[in-house]
């Protein structure tokens, strides 16, 4: 494969803004996380706004927090039902800050691209569609029929439906979803990448293969009845916080917090919960995790292959005892040949991959004896590995092992990190369709849907790349920074004839385009949205199964914003046009025809309307929860795997990407990673003290980091060295900043998800 394609403009700024260091936090929440919250919401919102916008937010009559997937309560809600994440990305959203036409006139595209990350996205919402003519450095203003039309011609002027890409990000509404893949469908591809399949593919693959549905199977409530909470790969205080106040609850009732991470997370050691007054004030906060395991990166498997060889190793001493044997007899497959294999396993290697000693995993198996409920908890630590698949189904075993699965108190739970980003998947955004899906489909809506599948987010880089895709359509997200690769990407959608963003804000995929480019402004997950003449509603799905109607309560950014489903329905129309029986005008006019057409097409939605009035909502079906399992076997599946053999070279050093604590996903708020104790800079290189002294670092030395993957290398620059708490020889830097180190070929096994936490590297001196 040749090298990437040379970028003429930088795709992110590399000047240093500041570094100040200090202790990491040892615990999170508190009065910080109130101050941080109040001070982003009236910087962008003011007091009024803010207080508006604040007070509706996960509230059963208002609207879904536009961050992470974290369930709310099933009952009563408190008045501030937010976390920090939640405030900093609705004042993000909703922001009073305007970019129109005008702005555009004044900064070109070449200039725009030069700045950071952070400021392309405090300069505020976008009010007009603007399109980028071919050879021009500046975006132009466009009239929405203008717009819809150069899209669709371009659509209809490819010589294969497949050559178009139709991307999702996690933030689209369940209704605007649905229009979406129907559209590509009717369109004639299952072209549909989307940001699952950067992050949490694994999790489905895995969970799809070994018990038959592709979620978790917890609720919030099983958090109050688990004996045991094993959190793997997470950092719960920076990414999911309100997920801190169930291990809090859960821990006050008795329950045994594991954590297992290369770094320790002030989010699991101690929580201060910022609506108790007086432990924000005066009190030391509720310790989480009694047991903290500091794996080396991508030591998960051989760690939870050590925990259940004590299991197995103590279900010999006392038989009958350990095991769960009624629920491996009656509920599971394959125990047998698991546990030969797992016997075989030689403690050496587990203790040399793992970085643990016997002892420590001992503890965590001293745990998990005493606990017959234990709830899994996982995000991409777990995910983002070439052996990711295997890895989660290693946490399955360990769960069936115990029988801690179709029970109160016990399951899985993989954290999904965007807010609707599951009910996307259940809406059909999928590039592999099951086939029933598309029967339904195609009795619905009278069309034959394609049924060859189409391209992930990986392999539809390469079609861009390769020249076989040349129309990409993206219905929100920054794709360009959340993908692997960041050069090699930006070179492929540069080769395409159009590249189109449905966003509310700047980022840098709008500054990097095809021959021609759109954005497309939609309205807001906090902005009312007005169709037919009647103030509508959305709904999406939670990480626990749960879906729930969404109202906005602000007033739209412009009056020239389309919500995404009007987005949607005026493309189709103007692309399909009489090929499509769809009333598209109709659905987009009223939600609850959308809705009606989703009950008649996929199971568990009957009543749609109705169920989803219920304030908070209604819970999906899962088989898997209830016990029963739609695998091969019918039953939920023991699998074998080989122990991951994670070998550098003298002098290598392996680098996962992580978020600091004023971001979410690729959306950035500051430059503080508080929890931390790195503040103002984000291209800093986090090492393990002695792996500096023997390299040659000092705190503060700028280094150059090169990756190698299959003989190929990718190199970011000027790069701050900062000690660290983590294993020997493992290394944490910020993305977007080192998605370039990441090869666009090294990917998970069976799920094809970039390895974003297992980059090999070398580090070296930069050179002024």
């Amino acid at each position: 494969m040749p090298p990437p394609d040379p970028i003429p403009t930088p795709l992110s700024s590399d000047v240093f803004t500041g570094l100040k260091i200090s202790a990491p936090s040892t615990s999170a929440g508190g009065l910080p996380a109130i101050l941080s919250s109040l001070g982003h919401v009236w910087e962008e919102l003011g007091v009024v706004g803010g207080a508006k916008a604040l007070l509706a937010l996960n509230q059963k009559s208002g609207y879904d927090c536009p961050s992470c997937a974290w369930p709310d309560p099933d009952g009563g809600r408190a008045t501030t039902e937010f976390c920090e994440n939640g405030a900093k990305a609705v004042s993000d959203e909703a922001t009073t800050k305007r970019i129109g036409p005008e702005f555009f006139q004044q900064h070109g595209v070449a200039e725009l691209s030069r700045q950071s990350d952070l400021w392309i996205g405090k300069q505020g919402r976008i009010t007009h569609p603007m399109v980028l003519r071919e050879g021009r450095e500046h975006y132009e203003p466009i009239a929405w029929d203008d717009a819809f039309a150069l899209l669709a011609g371009e659509l209809n002027a490819l010589r294969s439906p497949d050559e178009a890409l139709f991307y999702t990000s996690g933030r689209t509404s369940n209704e605007a979803a649905f229009l979406y893949q129907l559209f590509a469908r009717q369109f004639g591809t299952n072209n549909l990448p989307d940001c699952s399949n950067m992050c949490h593919e694994s999790s489905g693959t895995a969970l799809t293969e070994t018990i038959g549905v592709g979620k978790g199977t917890v609720t919030l409530n099983d958090f109050d009845l688990a004996d045991a909470i094993f959190i793997i790969g997470q950092n719960p205080g920076t990414n999911h916080p309100r997920m801190l106040s169930a291990l809090q609850s859960a821990r006050k009732k008795g329950c045994r917090i594991v954590c297992i991470n290369p770094l320790p997370e002030a989010g699991t050691v101690r929580f201060k919960h910022p609506q108790h007054v007086f432990e924000t004030l005066f009190g030391s906060g509720t310790e989480l995790a009694e047991l903290f395991l500091q794996v080396r990166i991508n030591g998960d498997a051989a760690l939870l292959k050590g925990i259940m060889k004590e299991l197995l190793d103590e279900e010999t001493k006392q038989p009958g005892k350990i095991l769960d044997h009624t629920f491996i007899a009656e509920k599971t497959a394959y125990f047998e040949n698991f546990a030969a294999a797992l016997r075989a396993e030689s403690w050496d290697a587990i203790l040399e991959q793992s970085g643990l000693s016997r002892t420590q995993i001992r503890a965590a198996a001293e745990i998990a004896l005493s606990s017959s409920r234990i709830i899994c908890c996982w995000a991409m630590g777990l995910t983002q590995h070439k052996n990711a698949v295997a890895t989660i189904q290693e946490v399955v075993n360990l769960l069936l092992l115990r029988g801690s699965l179709a029970k109160p108190g016990a399951g899985v739970c993989p954290v999904r990190g965007h807010s609707n980003v599951q009910g996307d998947r259940t809406m059909g955004i999928l590039e592999r369709p099951r086939p029933e899906f598309l029967d339904s489909l195609a009795r619905e809506f009278n069309f034959s849907p394609p049924r060859e599948h189409g391209h992930d987010v990986v392999s539809a880089i390469h079609a861009m790349h390769d020249g076989r895709a040349s129309v990409f359509l993206a219905m929100g997200g920054n794709f360009l920074s959340a993908s692997p690769d960041t050069e090699f990407t930006a070179a492929a959608l540069r080769r395409c004839a159009l590249t189109a963003h449905v966003s509310t804000k700047l980022n840098r995929s709008h500054l990097i385009t095809g021959r021609q480019a759109l954005i497309l402004p939609c309205l807001g997950r906090t902005e009312k949205e007005m169709q037919g003449g009647a103030l509508q509603f959305v709904t999406t799905e939670n990480s626990m199964g749960i879906v729930q109607a969404s109202r906005g309560v602000l007033d739209p950014a412009s009056a020239h914003l389309l919500s995404e489903a009007a987005i949607v329905a005026r493309l189709a129309r103007a692309t399909l046009g009489s090929k499509s029986h769809v009333d598209w005008s109709s659905l987009v006019a009223n939600y609850d025809l959308i809705r009606d057409a989703i009950a008649r097409v996929i199971p568990g939605f009957e009543n749609y309307n109705q169920r989803v009035r219920v304030p908070g909502g209604f819970y999906l079906l899962n088989h898997a929860a209830e016990g029963r399992f739609n695998t091969a076997t019918g039953k939920a599946q023991f699998t074998v795997h080989p122990l991951p053999e994670n070998k550098l070279e003298p002098g290598h050093f392996v680098m996962m990407t992580i978020r600091s604590h004023d971001q979410f996903n690729t959306t950035l708020y500051g430059l503080d990673d508080r929890y931390r104790g790195i503040r103002n800079e984000r291209r800093a290189i986090l090492m393990n003290a002695d792996d500096m002294k023997e390299s040659g670092f000092a705190q503060g030395d700028v280094v150059d980091l090169t990756s190698h993957f299959a003989g190929e290398q990718r190199v970011a620059r000027r790069f701050i060295v900062v000690p660290y708490s983590i294993p020997r020889r493992c290394t944490a830097t910020y993305f977007p900043e080192t998605n370039v180190l990441v090869n666009i070929n090294s990917v998970a096994d069976r799920s094809n998800t970039p390895t974003s936490k297992y980059v090999d590297i070398t580090i070296t001196r930069s050179v002024p």
